[in-house]
């Protein structure tokens, strides 16, 4: 099936009766973001923390392609995504798609 496109930060799949709306997180590299709990900058030692216990559990998925980590999701399953797009830019996409200013 192939994906309907708005803007950059976008991608809307249909699968089955249920429509799921798709956040870039950077370098081709998406998450739900229905499923999205938080969007924060990594560079605190609570957030190391956070990291590093995922690993750890193996609930870490490192979506950086080899850069910097510059922003951590969480998402609602436990998981911890890592991306290299700075979390500013990530939450705009996010409110933009949430139709939030």
């Amino acid at each position: 099936m192939k994906p309907r496109t708005g803007f950059s930060g976008m991608r809307r799949y249909r699968g089955g009766s249920m429509e799921q709306v798709l956040l870039n997180i950077g370098f081709g590299s998406t998450v739900v973001s229905d499923r999205v709990v938080a969007i924060v900058a990594p560079n605190s030692a609570p957030m190391k923390r956070l990291k590093d216990e995922a690993k750890k559990d193996k609930r870490l998925v490192d979506a950086t392609h080899g850069r910097r980590t510059r922003s951590i999701i969480i998402m609602d399953s436990n998981h911890v995504v890592l991306s290299a797009i700075q979390s500013e830019t990530i939450s705009q996409r996010f409110s933009t798609l949430k139709g939030t200013p």
